[in-house]
């Protein structure tokens, strides 16, 4: 939820690495942001501010703010507003030692209490500062900081990521991670090391990491990690070498990042395909999962988990599994599912869905499935993450960087490996013949160029997009396969936009929400060929009769609907399956376009953030 960054060399100064790193983690928080720097003087210099990082850039360039050791921050709010005051780095009541924490500690209230009965006054309203001040007292009583830092960790409730440095030593860093919140990751540099909770705020220049895991800490100097335990046990982690494209990280001429991603997703497709599905003979092999096909062939149900779209994306990956593998699939929102009494075992697959493998709630409903034995695929983008630890087998959405807020092109990525699983899973319980193997990989040929077809419209959603800027609330309507895509319709107009909008099952409109049809509410039908199209015909109907507009989307071809509504956007005619994928790109221009144009910040949507790491 929140970028941490953090530096330490031998002679270079540390504030441009802080600013250029927050600068490429600002998609994770964009509340307020800060840096503090251990000056050679012997004290801490510290800049803080709310809102944009830009505020924050414009406050270090009218000073002098020197040192070669850093750490910085930036803020999407937990506790407290977004204040200067609330910003971090915070400090303990001698400001000689700074920190930056991303997570909640749930203990909070009564730490403080008790730290203010002790004598230590507070300058927010955050629960980051009482670590400080914990370490303060900690180190009062002879610990060296890392020492300090691990007493106060182990009376910390809750899931975080924290960087501490001091005065009290100079020359290193220290930081730890707890439980199932935004991760860190270790840099090795030439007489430099970073730290940060993402790979994109690492230099190019750097070449090996260390990811660190749930109950490790670090402590950095200039020239070395070293790795502990909360015992303060020594941990080996061998780095790992890795390679950055620069690119990525570019607009590439778009206006923003969130259209260049949408325009990566046929891309995205055929990379999610490659070395998995062979066209030449119409075949498909998940070598990923190879040494699970025994259990898989054994499973009997199967439970796909996640949150916000990549919860859509799993409701289309039920009816994949249902209808492909003929296996009972059940969806649950992972917030949800951690606090059920639900039923889990060896027998049962549990599939999450987590572009960031970081998702809070889908690592603690991940925790409850592990406890269960039951046997566990994550689908990620982030092979390093935590998701991928936990999990036996591991698909990678190879999506790439996505740098906007609102997911799409990892969207579009989880859908086709969604249904790749769904064939892979069907061929090992004996439910698909060879033939029908051939024929479901054959109607992957043409996805991607068809993806890229439907992208040459953007003008067209534009256009439309203006007829209905000024809406101030939208309905969008499914069956079947279309259901979860008008859910995920929603979502992306209620991000980007910040328009009312809700997804229902085209069924559902008679039994509540038709009563809010009018003039001035707006409808997005979904209504693609198919045994469901006469149903949804009769949804739409229903609309039209109460004066609503609509807007439907069709299959290339179909007339049906043309004379009828007040608009039409039409996609190719694929297989039922595949509609999905191919619906929900409109969908997302739509709404990015109805943002555009009501100024909202489409890469950075207000109230959200990236990766959702804090409960």
């Amino acid at each position: 939820m929140c970028g941490i960054v953090g530096y330490i060399s031998n002679e270079s100064e540390a504030t441009p690495f802080l600013l250029q790193g927050l600068s490429s983690l600002e998609y994770r928080g964009y509340d307020s942001a800060g840096i503090a720097v251990i000056g050679a003087e012997g004290y801490i210099g510290v800049h803080k501010s709310a809102g944009r990082l830009e505020t924050l850039r414009e406050k270090i360039k009218k000073s002098d703010l020197r040192g070669t050791v850093g750490i910085g921050h930036t803020r999407w709010a937990t506790h407290g507003r977004p204040t200067v005051d609330n910003a971090h780095p915070h400090f303990d009541c001698q400001e000689e030692i700074a920190v930056v924490h991303n997570g909640i500690v749930e203990n909070f209230p009564a730490l403080r209490q008790r730290l203010e009965e002790n004598g230590h006054h507070f300058s927010s309203q955050t629960d980051t500062e009482i670590i400080s001040h914990m370490v303060e007292d900690e180190i009062k009583q002879g610990l060296t900081l890392e020492a300090a830092t691990r007493a106060t960790l182990a009376r910390l409730e809750g899931a975080m990521s924290v960087l501490i440095g001091s005065t009290h030593d100079p020359d290193n860093l220290v930081a730890f991670r707890k439980g199932n919140a935004g991760g860190l990751v270790v840099g090795y540099g030439d007489g430099e090391m970073f730290i940060t909770s993402d790979m994109p705020a690492l230099p190019a220049s750097t070449i090996q990491v260390v990811h660190l895991r749930n109950g490790e800490g670090v402590t950095l100097s200039s020239e070395e990690a070293r790795f502990w335990d909360i015992d303060g046990q020594s941990i080996f982690q061998e780095p790992r070498r890795v390679s950055q494209d620069p690119v990525a990280v570019a607009k590439n001429g778009y206006k923003h990042f969130m259209l260049k991603e949408m325009f990566e997703q046929s891309n995205v497709v055929a990379d999610v395909m490659s070395g998995r599905v062979d066209l030449d003979v119409a075949d498909l092999k998940l070598e990923e999962l190879a040494s699970l096909n025994d259990k898989l062939s054994d499973i009997e149900r199967v439970v796909l988990t996640a949150c916000g779209s990549s919860l859509h994306a799993a409701m289309v990956g039920q009816r994949y599994i249902e209808s492909i593998s003929g296996i009972h699939a059940e969806v649950e929102l992972a917030s949800e599912l951690r606090y059920r009494d639900i039923q889990l075992g060896p027998k049962t697959l549990v599939v999450s869905v987590t572009q960031s493998g970081e998702t809070v709630d889908t690592l603690a409903a991940m925790d409850l499935a592990q406890q269960a034995h039951a046997l566990q695929i994550t689908l990620t983008n982030a092979m390093e993450s935590q998701s991928a630890r936990i999990a036996d087998g591991i698909i990678d959405l190879r999506a790439g960087l996505e740098i906007g807020v609102a997911s799409t092109k990892t969207f579009v990525s989880s859908l086709v490996s969604l249904y790749l699983l769904a064939i892979h899973l069907g061929r090992l319980k004996g439910t698909l013949t060879k033939n029908q193997v051939n024929s479901l990989t054959q109607d992957l040929a043409h996805l991607p160029a068809l993806v890229s077809s439907i992208q040459d419209h953007a003008r067209e959603y534009e256009e439309i997009a203006r007829f209905f800027a000024r809406s101030n609330a939208f309905t969008f309507i499914g069956r079947g396969y279309s259901y979860p895509i008008a859910l995920e319709g929603a979502l992306k107009l209620k991000e980007l936009a910040y328009i009312q909008a809700e997804g229902y099952a085209g069924g559902e409109m008679k039994h509540g929400p038709i009563a809010l049809v009018d003039e001035n509410m707006p409808t997005f039908a979904i209504a693609l060929r198919g045994r469901l199209f006469s149903k949804m015909l009769s949804n739409i109907e229903e609309i039209l009769a109460r004066d609503g507009k609509v807007i439907a989307l069709v299959c290339e071809g179909d007339e049906r609907l043309v004379n009828k509504v007040d608009h039409v956007i039409s996609i190719p005619d694929l297989s039922t399956h595949l509609s999905p994928i191919l619906a929900s790109i409109p969908l997302q221009l739509f709404a990015y376009h109805i943002g555009v144009l009501r100024g909202s910040d489409v890469d950075q949507p207000r109230n959200l953030a990236k990766s959702v790491t804090v409960e």
